[in-house]
């Protein structure tokens, strides 16, 4: 069986629409900024200079187009940039081509196409068994100048100054010691305001409820990620998250587990910062700390309130591309690998697949399509050998996505880590590092066990224990012989 039609298997034996909480677990989800992942003339070559930070002509229609590319490396949901109008025009911060300046609830961005284009995307999602995910501001609105010269006439639907927080800047103190100012200051500048909005007010909170209940059945929308979750108050959350009927997947932008983890208790998941900087720093370079990882590991699995919803990511665009700190492939490989074969909704923002390695934003917003969508890449190839067995193992084992991943050995440079059926075993050494054998114990495994990426067998000792041959830094993913039958894995 091959992956696009055991993946087709998989897709139609799961999919639903309005897709609960529940019903993302079993999903993988590639990200892709709208206005750089495709455009709607097919164009691989027009040109994006990120330092510009215009709009380069990336479309749904465009996108939808390209659904074969995304889906071929195992990927069954895609998020997508807000879809809200936005302010128009360049500032000295650059233009609205994210998605993140919105200026009216009820239109969509046309730079993006129309109603019956997103309609359309949606719908071809849908035909593949995968899941659409739109990304949704609820804490702000924009306005390209400063906070004294808002018109808030121009807002659709808080045209009045009295929806909003009044004027006040968040500093980077109240971060660590305000938590009223982080949830009723502003964010932006004087070239781009974002207009905070009141989400304690009365008519905000139904006008909010009754908008995404509306977006979502409008356009078949099967999961929401939320920007900005930490700025607006915990109480909004709960009643905003069941009006949407799907999915809530959060961000909370800070690496402490102690502030991130508690957003769990008023939405469905949230995006895993905790986890990100240790998983970065491990990886980064060769004297990354696994000691770190490992603990939070740990710390995230006893303290969130279910880490099998949460969403483990390496690369975004609001922070540097992971190969921007280091070009080294089998070190961007051992890290990728972790992020697919964690817990929860993992995952992959467009362009990882290509090692594109842009830093800040706007560097890492680089456009998809000057890639030529190559699937001879290295990571192309690698991160659909990864999903595949991911894909295997929901569908062979519908208790794989409730499995909590563990640790059962690591060191200064190796870490193996456990979910249910699949053994990953992680170096941060880099593509010189020296051979070596491991011997991985607490594995689970009998018999014969194979090494999906190079497809060579071992064999489970009476213990469970494999013996591993590490080579050039090369992540090893370990599944059972028996339970790859009819996969289409390593020939099985």
């Amino acid at each position: 069986m091959t992956l696009a039609s055991s993946l087709v298997v998989l897709l139609q034996a799961t999919a639903v629409l309005a897709a609960s909480a529940a019903d993302w677990r079993n999903r993988i989800i590639y990200q892709a900024l709208t206005d750089r992942f495709a455009r709607s003339d097919g164009s691989t070559s027009a040109s994006c200079n990120t330092a510009d930070r215009v709009y380069c002509g990336g479309t749904w229609k465009g996108l939808m187009n390209k659904l074969d590319y995304i889906q071929n490396m195992g990927f069954t949901a895609v998020w997508i940039s807000p879809v809200t109008q936005q302010i128009q025009g360049q500032t000295a911060d650059g233009s609205s081509y994210h998605g993140y300046w919105q200026n009216s609830l009820y239109d969509l961005n046309s730079n993006y196409g129309t109603a019956d284009d997103l309609k359309a995307l949606s719908s071809a999602l849908h035909s593949r068994g995968m899941y659409l995910m739109v990304d949704i501001v609820v804490n702000h609105f924009a306005w390209p100048g400063s906070s004294s010269s808002v018109d808030y006439s121009t807002y659709n639907p808080f045209n009045s100054a009295s929806y909003f927080h009044s004027y006040c800047p968040i500093t980077d103190d109240d971060y660590n010691n305000n938590q009223t100012a982080v949830e009723t200051c502003w964010l932006g500048d004087s070239n781009v305001e974002l207009t905070d909005v009141n989400t304690s007010e009365q008519t905000v909170i139904n006008t909010y409820n009754s908008w995404i209940n509306d977006l979502v059945s409008t356009y078949g929308i099967d999961g929401l990620r939320i920007d900005t979750v930490k700025h607006v108050q915990k109480g909004f959350w709960p009643a905003f998250n069941t009006a949407s009927g799907v999915y809530c997947v959060g961000e909370v932008a800070s690496g402490d587990p102690a502030y991130a983890l508690p957003y769990q208790e008023v939405v469905d998941g949230i995006l895993n910062y905790p986890l990100y900087y240790p998983l970065v720093r491990a990886f980064q370079s060769t004297s990354g700390s696994m000691s770190d990882l490992v603990n939070m590991v740990n710390t995230v699995k006893s303290t969130a309130k279910d880490s099998t919803l949460l969403g483990p990511f390496l690369e975004n665009h609001d922070n540097p591309r992971f190969p921007s700190y280091t070009g080294d492939m089998a070190l961007a490989e051992n890290a990728i690998a972790f992020t697919l074969l964690y817990d929860g909704v993992p995952i992959l923002y467009a362009g990882q697949e290509q090692h594109y390695s842009g830093t800040n934003d706007p560097y890492n917003r680089e456009a998809t399509w000057l890639s030529g969508y190559s699937t001879s890449s290295t990571l192309y190839g690698f991160v659909g050998k990864i999903n595949q067995l991911r894909n295997h193992a929901i569908y062979a084992d519908s208790s794989f996505v409730n499995y909590k991943a563990y640790s059962i050995y690591s060191d200064t440079t190796t870490i193996a880590m456990r979910k249910s059926g699949i053994v990953a075993v992680l170096s941060n050494k880099g593509a010189n590092g020296a051979g070596y054998t491991q011997t991985i114990p607490n594995t689970g495994f009998s018999g014969s066990v194979v090494e999906i990426l190079g497809c060579t067998t071992v064999n489970a000792d009476s213990s469970g224990n494999i013996s591993v041959n590490m080579s050039q830094g090369a992540a090893r993913i370990f599944y059972s012989a028996a339970g790859l039958s009819g996969s289409g894995i390593c020939g099985h």
